[in-house]
Parts: structure tokens; sequence; C-alpha cells
């Protein structure tokens, strides 16, 4: 069913095969609907700035550190990045508004997803963007026993956020894996795009008000309209990936 984009994947990036260990799996938009807040609370912080910016365009900057976010809109604005003392203060702010206002649930789909992944002894490892608290602490509870605290890439522990791969090879070296053994799953154009230059099998799901042909565009080897048809799916792409090898080389 799915052998075509397999195929495909494997000429593009010169791979005999893909043989699934790990699952790198992005937070915000993919396991919670957080992605609204999160527009909304970057929308009026920068808007309180005085700068004029569209609010979906934050949707594009997901995966992206804070500071980077902070960063193009200032050059965009001024022609310069933001101190280290406007960065901190601008996104303390965007914090507390997320924090004050947002209360975002899980995903519908995303715990099928990942009881499915665990069910068949593929290591699971958080890659996030964020640094933000409020959503990280209810990982345990929401999602019990799929992310040990050593299975978990924040912005915390990256120099270069998403679309740089860093994070993603990041955590295939947590998971103890190579790039053929491991698939990502984002909702993200820049997290696509990192992935899919860390060398993983990427998966992009459409979550919010970005067109799967970004997705595609960035890099996304196959693309699914929702996470409940991701976690549908998923075995049979998984099964097809173990059974699809490059006949071309």
């Amino acid at each position: 069913m799915y052998s075509a984009y397999i195929q495909r994947f494997l000429a593009q990036h010169n791979y005999i095969n893909v043989t699934p260990r790990a699952a790198l799996i992005d937070m915000d938009g993919t396991l919670y609907d957080s992605m609204p807040f999160h527009a909304d609370a970057w929308h009026k912080v920068i808007s309180d700035a005085g700068i004029d910016i569209d609010r979906d365009e934050f949707f594009r900057f997901e995966g992206r550190t804070a500071a980077s976010t902070i960063n193009i809109i200032f050059q965009r604005t001024y022609g310069r990045d933001a101190t280290p003392e406007e960065i901190e203060r601008i996104y303390e702010q965007k914090c507390h508004y997320f924090s004050s206002t947002a209360n975002p649930q899980p995903m519908p789909g995303a715990k099928d997803m990942l009881d499915f992944i665990k069910s068949i002894g593929m290591t699971e490892v958080l890659v996030t963007g964020s640094g933000q608290n409020s959503l990280l602490s209810r990982l345990d509870s929401d999602f019990p026993g799929i992310f040990t605290p050593e299975m978990r890439v924040t912005s915390r522990d990256v120099k270069h956020g998403k679309p740089n791969p860093e994070p993603f090879i990041m955590a295939m070296k947590k998971a103890g894996v190579a790039p053929n053994q491991s698939i990502v799953i984002e909702n993200a154009p820049l997290g696509v795009e990192a992935g899919n230059a860390a060398g993983a099998f990427t998966i992009g799901v459409t979550t919010g008000p970005l067109r799967r042909s970004e997705l595609e565009d960035a890099g996304a080897a196959i693309v699914f309209d929702s996470m409940v048809e991701c976690a549908e799916q998923l075995p049979v792409l998984i099964y097809s990936l173990i059974t699809t090898s490059n006949n071309f080389n």
C-alpha cells in the first residue's frame, strides 16, 4: 500500500531498507492540540511589543527555539537580533500568557499511536522545540510509561532547533539507532525538514491550518490528514517499511 512512498524515500537517501527501531515524536500539534494556544500567546506578546504580525505565521515557526522565533521577527522589523534580555522578557511573558489561558488536550489518536509503537518494542523519544513545563510536566499523566526523562529532547538540550537536524540526531543517539532505523512523526514543516535532514523516514500529520503540501514540500515521506489516521495506518506502514527494500541499489 505504501511501497511507492517508501521506494522513493529509499532512493532519495540511498538506503537499502528502513528497519524501524525508534520513533522520534514531536509534542505540540502532534501529541497535544496546543498549537492554537501557542499561536495566540505568541501573537499577543509580539503585538504587545508593537509589532504587526499574522497569527497563523506562528504555525510556520513551530519547532524553532524561542530565541530563533524572536530573532526572525526582530530582524524583519528592526534589522537586528533581539538582545538576551529582550528574548528572556518576551519569552517569559509568552509562557505566562500560554500557561494562564491554555488547557490543551491530548490529540485524538495520539495515545493509540504511542501504545502501538510501544507494543512492538520500538523506543519512543520526545523531540520538541518547546521548553515549557506546563505541557512537559503532563506527559507522564497523559501518556504514562511512554517517555522516560532520558528519552526527551527539548529546546533546553540543543544549540540549534528545528529545522536544523540536531534535535533528531540527538534523539537517535539517545535511542542508540541509525537514521535508517528511525521514523519521525511531525505536524510542522520545520520539524519535517529537520527529520528528513537527519535521515529519518519522516511522517507528516496535518493537525492545524497549514496545507498538506507544505509538509510534502518540507520533505515528508508521507502525510496523514489527522493523528487518528496516523494511528490507524501506522501498523500497515511499519509492516511496509520492514518488508520493502530498495531494489535499485
